[in-house]
């Protein structure tokens, strides 16, 4: 399983440019988050609150960085 690497502010730049990588930003973070929900589901249940905590502040950051990511691919509205 890969180490988490965080998505910088020059990421997310580059993600508002470049469609291609965009989907391979969303895609690399999501199978770290499943492989590391697969291990978390492998683990007795004794050793869940402190993983099943940390694994539910994972998919919130999840969730935000895919919408901070779709939020980069739609254009901005202008004023008329």
């Amino acid at each position: 399983m890969a180490a988490f690497a965080p998505v910088t502010d020059a990421d997310l730049a580059r993600a508002r440019k470049d469609a291609a990588f965009r989907q391979r930003l969303l895609e690399q973070n999501l199978q770290t988050l499943l492989a590391r929900v697969q291990k978390l589901r492998n683990t007795p249940p004794t050793a869940h609150s402190v993983g099943a905590s940390q694994m539910r502040e994972a998919i919130e950051l999840a969730v935000r960085l895919a919408e901070m990511i779709q939020g980069a691919a739609k254009p901005k509205r202008r004023r008329a």
